[in-house]
């Protein structure tokens, strides 16, 4: 016969299970996308004016005008990027992006270099991890917005896709379509290096 205290420990530990099953869950609506169509958009995150010819009828190598925070974050970047995702002209002795051609495409009106669909189930699970938890997420962050990168996560029942701009040089994201679910838009360092990773195994750097 199964004792009553037998029965409040069984209780008890249910009670721990389903307690530490909550606090593992994805933050909504990021518990539904883990299987929805993802992109991943690698973005110039700073486009200067056409800069004037030099004496030699050359343009300057480095980018005019380039913002200081963008200065700063370039000499850190390689510490979590590989060089091929650091967007041109930023990396300090680099030449200048070109002047992007007419219509060249955009994700919300940032420079499109490249993008990656998402269709490795471990890779979409990295992603809804990364943006389903609010310990990810900081209230620090800087006062600028240059992204380097979007993410574009389907949402189910025909609505349009969460749109997310992440700007690792000012440690913060935007995003579009849908309501963030947390109070903290700062992406700190532990998360900048998941983002990082999460980006280099995208498009196999």
């Amino acid at each position: 016969m199964i004792s009553t205290k037998t029965f409040a420990k069984a209780g008890f530990l249910v009670l721990i299970l389903a307690s530490a099953d909550g606090c593992s869950s994805l933050t909504p609506p990021f518990d539904k996308m883990a299987d929805q169509p993802m992109t991943i958009y690698r973005l110039q995150n700073y486009e200067p004016q056409t800069p004037p010819p030099t004496a030699t009828g050359t343009a300057p190598a480095a980018i005019p005008g380039l913002p200081p925070q963008l200065a700063q974050w370039a000499q850190q970047a390689a510490s979590i990027l590989p060089p091929g995702l650091i967007p041109p002209g930023l990396i300090p002795g680099a030449a200048a992006p070109p002047p992007p051609p007419p219509n060249v495409p955009r994700f919300h009106d940032f420079r499109i270099l490249a993008y990656q669909a998402i269709n490795d189930s471990g890779q979409r699970k990295d992603i809804v991890d990364l943006f389903g938890h609010e310990s990810n997420f900081s209230d620090k962050y800087e006062n600028c917005f240059f992204p380097e990168f979007g993410f574009a996560l389907a949402q189910p029942n025909g609505q349009p896709p969460a749109d997310i701009l992440v700007s690792l040089s000012c440690q913060q994201v935007k995003v579009f379509n849908f309501n963030w679910p947390y109070s903290k838009i700062g992406v700190p360092a532990d998360t900048q290096k998941k983002i990082a990773d999460i980006v280099a195994k995208a498009f196999g750097s």
